[in-house]
């Protein structure tokens, strides 16, 4: 099916629920809102057309933006880019965000202790201008990866408790950590990052997540190994061949593959090009055959599945 953009809408996409919170499956990352570069590097984005692409996408139905206050660069801070283009909030808009990493004033990287999750959680707050947050997920640090978490998360909880939180999310866990998380509170959503090259057992991580009715919102689904700096390799000739076929870009194509691992997959792509929010959103009504998708998962010649490198 060829992805229309001139009649495009998210709902295309289908719908999931976080929680008691209904969203299109196709949503939107904030990170490349702030600038061309990675968080404090590169040039700062115009405001004007990074408001434009939040007004523009939540008029395609756009009713889930993922953001964090330390998403930010020279001049621009993605929750305050949210905050001036849609408030007052759409009832429906659906706004999530993590805690955990933090940024000085000097674009320094630091942790917090479970004891200064509050004031992640009310600086996120005061950016955004809500009484409270939809959606936070505790996004753990690659040092901590198997390490325990329970009382970083157990900190949320209280928070949530306490009516600043509506739901908990994990972002950048294994399965054990989030096992470790529902024996404490319920889990709405796993963000790790996710795409055409990711191993074996991370697919079998996010089909774990489908089966215990979390969400699985992959990012760098599009740029892979690039993270946040966006794709850096060719693209597969798979990829190519498969978008060829459909009127398609690679990066729908690779969108609309990740839809297509699970009812639960939820896809937050960033971009701050109007013309790139289209096609991603146009994405989420790309219906890819069987025998697409055996051909995308076919891996190159000598490396099995299990081999490919996760991003």
């Amino acid at each position: 099916m060829h992805p229309d953009t001139t009649t495009v809408t998210a709902a295309g996409s289908g719908t999931w629920k976080l929680g008691d919170l209904t969203v299109n499956r196709m949503g939107l990352g904030a990170m490349r809102l702030t600038g061309s570069g990675t968080f404090d590097q590169g040039e700062p984005s115009e405001r004007a057309r990074a408001i434009a692409v939040l007004r523009r996408a939540v008029a395609l139905g756009v009713n889930h933006i993922d953001t964090a206050a330390f998403y930010f660069s020279p001049l621009r801070s993605a929750n305050e880019l949210i905050n001036r283009a849609l408030a007052p909030y759409p009832q429906d808009l659906v706004i999530a965000t993590k805690v955990w990493p933090g940024r000085d004033s000097s674009g320094s990287w630091w942790w917090a202790g479970p004891e200064q999750l509050r004031g992640q959680v009310e600086e996120n707050i005061r950016q955004l201008g809500v009484e409270h947050l939809d959606v936070v997920s505790l996004r753990v640090p690659p040092s901590m990866k198997n390490e325990p978490i329970a009382d970083h998360f157990g900190a949320l909880v209280e928070l949530r408790e306490a009516g600043l939180i509506r739901h908990l999310g994990l972002s950048h866990v294994t399965p054990e950590q989030l096992d470790e998380a529902r024996a404490i509170a319920p889990v709405v959503c796993v963000q790790n990052p996710f795409g055409l090259e990711s191993p074996t057992q991370e697919r079998d991580f996010l089909h774990s997540c489908g089966e215990k009715g979390i969400a699985y919102v992959p990012f760098f689904a599009i740029a892979g190994a690039g993270r946040e700096a966006g794709a850096v390799a060719a693209p597969r000739p798979e990829v190519l061949a498969v978008a060829g076929e459909h009127g398609a870009t690679p990066a729908q194509v690779r969108l609309a593959w990740s839809l297509h691992q699970g009812p639960h997959v939820l896809a937050i792509p960033g971009t701050g090009n109007p013309d790139h929010l289209v096609e991603n959103v146009a994405a989420g009504a790309l219906r890819l055959s069987e025998r697409d998708l055996v051909r995308l998962d076919t891996p190159a010649e000598g490396v099995t599945p299990a081999e490919r490198p996760g991003p």
